[in-house]
């Protein structure tokens, strides 16, 4: 090129033969997969790709995640990394990844959840407040890509994976790939984002896998979309009579299967829809119950079966609203999607199902292809393990809090809590091992260990003492159970006083709310029991959370705070602090839903 055919002047032309006669080779490919990607952000400010090989410095694949979902994703991705040739790609989490390193990275991809009301995960909240303080820095040379995941039923779909996307744009950062969202069934959609990216990344010198990398949701020989099926072994009602909930205790053989978990883990539960609700939906909309339709698998079966095993035909969200309204006559509803009426949408849903939107909003001439087009595929739901495979080796047990109540004078049913309660001894149950590696045992099983779980959150607790009994753990072990009442729902009150009594149990504190005068919770035994508890965090105690994600976990929460500040003299703002520290060193772990 001469500086005739430039379109640069002839100060620019001369700065940029100036600055070029003074770099290496390396930072001239640098610079020029730096303007390149610059010039594509001109032209099309949401995304970029990174041009040259040499200008991928650092790639960091990071991951925010409650359940675990997020951390295999991000752990997908980075394997397909390193078989294209990226063999210095970084995997981390959000817990772990460290602030300064923001500006030494060139590639940051992001895989992360929202749980609750919007919140970040646990593991994702020191980086998402450092990314939304002020002292988050400038970030002109990063390129990123988010992947989004979450629950399209909740208002705040996939809220922390936008906030973070929005927010490193903020930054200067620059945009791989328009944030992508992933709903429950994610698989496709995250297969799809890992292969876009991947080809924004330009081969360094290996040769890449051609095929797309599957991706892992799952370990071993049994997943999602292959779970083992194998009879229930027991069906026992915990609570006793008279009590307001219906907890029951569920055993799963795993005889011969090869099944392994570790404690802290979950199981998913492949469930069936009920046959009165199915054949409500079909008479609703006056379909041929064989009419032909896409079932889960890929194939053809018959609208009654769809319905009873391959569809979500409960749980309303929003994407299910905005595709029905726009074939319904239905003005009100429509008015209800408008992004001003979120109150109100959120008034109308509750204790709502689909049943109510196709009774309420009669849909003419739809065929059953149609119908189904509008459905979520029916998901597994996930339950804490209760037990632990060294003490129970051919078994796999559950905790579950069944699901029954009245609203808008219909009945309503939890999915699989009612499939499971309904389900005789003998029957056959599909199910998987979920891994939530966020939610483990300390490594040195001498370290002692604080576990907070009320009501069926006390479930992966009982898997955790049972861990440490046939493991001969010397570590201290203290359990906070709360429920309504002591008489009718103390869960396995048996066995927590035969491990008290024997030792293995240093020390129990139990709250039934109904009992007294004044509700009483596990938040104000752990107020009550404040200088025991600072002092087995100061030697070394982990700190586990396990139930209720909307009230609970933030009061006990709020407790902890108030606990650190008061035994430790100190003021709010170091008990922030010290929290924190817990979450980071991951000896504070929470299990919550």
């Amino acid at each position: 090129m001469n500086k005739l055919s430039t379109p640069l002047s002839s100060q620019q032309w001369d700065s940029l033969n100036k600055l070029t006669d003074e770099l290496s080779s390396p930072q001239l490919l640098w610079i020029s997969g730096y303007l390149a990607g610059h010039a594509n952000a001109r032209v099309q400010s949401s995304t970029v790709a990174v041009q040259e090989p040499s200008s991928v410095r650092v790639i960091t694949v990071l991951s925010g995640s409650q359940t675990g979902n997020a951390d295999k994703l991000a752990k997908t991705f980075h394997t397909r990394l390193q078989e294209l040739g990226y063999t210095a790609a970084r995997l981390e989490s959000m817990a772990s990844y460290k602030s300064a390193q923001l500006k030494r990275d060139h590639v940051l991809l992001i895989a992360v959840s929202t749980y609750g009301e919007g919140e970040p995960p646990d593991n994702a909240r020191a980086f998402y407040d450092y990314l939304h303080s002020a002292k988050a820095p400038k970030l002109p040379e990063l390129h990123y890509a988010v992947l989004a995941l979450g629950d399209s039923s909740y208002e705040y779909f996939c809220k922390t994976g936008h906030d973070i996307d929005l927010r490193l744009e903020d930054l200067g950062a620059s945009r791989l790939h328009a944030c992508v969202d992933c709903d429950v069934d994610f698989e496709d959609t995250a297969a799809g984002w890992i292969d876009e990216i991947a080809a924004k990344l330009p081969q360094s010198g290996k040769v890449a896998a051609t095929e797309a990398i599957a991706v892992q949701t799952e370990a071993g020989a049994y997943s999602k979309k292959q779970p083992l099926q194998a009879a229930l072994l027991e069906n026992q009602r915990l609570t006793g009579r008279g009590s307001s909930k219906d907890v029951r205790h569920i055993a799963l053989s795993i005889e011969g299967s090869g099944l392994r978990f570790a404690p802290g883990d979950a199981l998913g539960v492949v469930p069936a829809n009920r046959q009165d609700r199915v054949n409500d939906l079909i008479g609703a909309l006056q379909l041929d119950p064989s009419a032909p339709v896409p079932s889960a698998s890929g194939g053809e079966a018959g609208l009654e079966r769809a319905l009873l095993q391959d569809y979500e035909i409960t749980t309303l969200s929003r994407p299910f609203l905005e595709k029905y309204a726009a074939l319904a006559d239905a003005h009100e509803l429509r008015s209800l999607l408008d992004e001003n009426q979120r109150d109100a949408l959120r008034d109308f849903l509750n204790g709502r199902e689909i049943i109510d939107i196709v009774r309420r909003y009669p849909l003419n001439g739809i065929t059953a292809s149609q119908f189904v087009a509008l459905l979520r595929k029916l998901q597994p739901r996930l339950y804490s393990i209760a037990s632990s495979i060294n003490a129970n080796p051919d078994e796999v047990h559950l905790t579950v809090g069944v699901v029954r109540y009245e609203s808008h004078g219909l009945l309503r049913h939890g999915v699989a809590s009612t499939f499971l309660a309904d389900s005789a001894e003998g029957n056959l149950i599909r199910f998987f091992v979920h891994e939530n590696p966020g939610f483990r045992l300390p490594d040195d099983a001498d370290t002692a260990i604080i576990m907070v779980g009320p009501g069926t959150g006390v479930a992966p607790f009982r898997a955790f003492l049972e861990e440490r009994e046939s493991s001969g753990s010397r570590g201290k072990n203290w359990l906070f159970f709360g429920d309504r009442n002591f008489n009718t729902d103390f869960l396995y009150q048996r066995e927590w006083l035969e491990h008290r009594k024997n030792g293995l149990l240093t020390h129990l504190d139990a709250a039934f709310s109904r009992d007294g005068n004044q509700k009483v919770y596990v938040q104000h035994r752990l107020r009550e029991n404040s200088r025991a508890l600072y002092a087995w965090l100061e030697e070394g105690a982990h700190f586990y959370v396990c139930g209720d994600a909307k009230q609970m976990a933030p009061d006990v929460h709020e407790a902890l705070l108030g606990v650190v500040e008061r035994e430790s003299g100190q003021d709010r703002a170091y008990a922030v602090d010290y929290v924190q520290a817990l979450q980071s060193a991951q000896r504070y772990q929470r299990d919550v839903y």
